[in-house]
């Protein structure tokens, strides 16, 4: 296949070893080219904003801002951009969460360097790929996503789309154990403003300690414990 310009990339992964094994297969591609790598969900969406890269090849389990919903944010602030989300999490929780954040496709990271190939330019070129073991969680996400309301329904479970996407961010940030005054230079606002958002987290949910909020945040893949 000959394309009239090279696929260009940004990798997304917190493992340096990882990130670094996947640009340099990548850049070993003569049809693609690595225009950015980064080791979270934040930087991978501030890239994706100012780099307007075919591809953002998105881990799930990243600090600061995860895989979810960075895709989510990435979505609504750089619609043409696509997702392929390569992960090792395969069980039917993150993979409908993966369909319902907008992703074009989900590789698990145990495929086989020729496959990983095969979906970034079927992506690429606005088409989905999907890894063959998990057509039938798809399949099922897909009938939830098109049907009126159910995908509200589907992330209604234990209350997460009654949180903003602020809240989503400052709670995964909480339940990494960063400090208020961390969040707020991180998120570039007031400590105060920090500790609104905190507190209407906790009523949101009903829960009344930080203990409570980071078993919460890991019950909900808000933050994804690292596989």
């Amino acid at each position: 296949m000959k394309f009239e310009r090279k696929i260009t990339i940004v990798v997304a992964d917190d493992h340096t070893i990882v990130r670094r094994g996947l640009v340099t297969l990548l850049s070993s591609h003569p049809e693609m080219e690595v225009v950015g790598e980064v080791g979270n969900g934040r930087a991978a969406v501030e890239q994706a904003i100012a780099k307007e890269p075919d591809l953002v090849l998105m881990d799930v389990g990243m600090p600061e801002l995860n895989g979810l919903e960075a895709t989510r944010q990435l979505k609504k602030y750089s619609p043409d951009t696509k997702v392929l989300v390569l992960s090792g999490y395969d069980n039917d929780e993150y993979v409908r969460e993966i369909v319902l954040s907008g992703a074009n496709g989900y590789l698990l990271k145990n495929a086989a360097p020729e496959e990983l190939l095969r979906a970034i330019i079927a992506v690429s070129k606005g088409q989905t790929f999907f890894s063959p073991s998990l057509s039938n969680v798809v399949a099922e996400s897909r009938k939830t996503r098109s049907t009126p309301g159910s995908s509200e329904v589907s992330k209604n479970s234990g209350g997460k789309a009654r949180l903003t996407q602020r809240e989503r961010e400052i709670l995964q940030l909480i339940a990494e154990g960063k400090s208020h005054s961390q969040i707020s230079r991180l998120l570039h606002i007031s400590i105060r403003t920090v500790d609104t958002h905190r507190n209407n987290i906790l009523k949101k949910l009903g829960l009344h300690d930080a203990a409570s909020l980071v078993t919460y945040a890991i019950k909900n893949n808000i933050v994804i414990l690292q596989k």
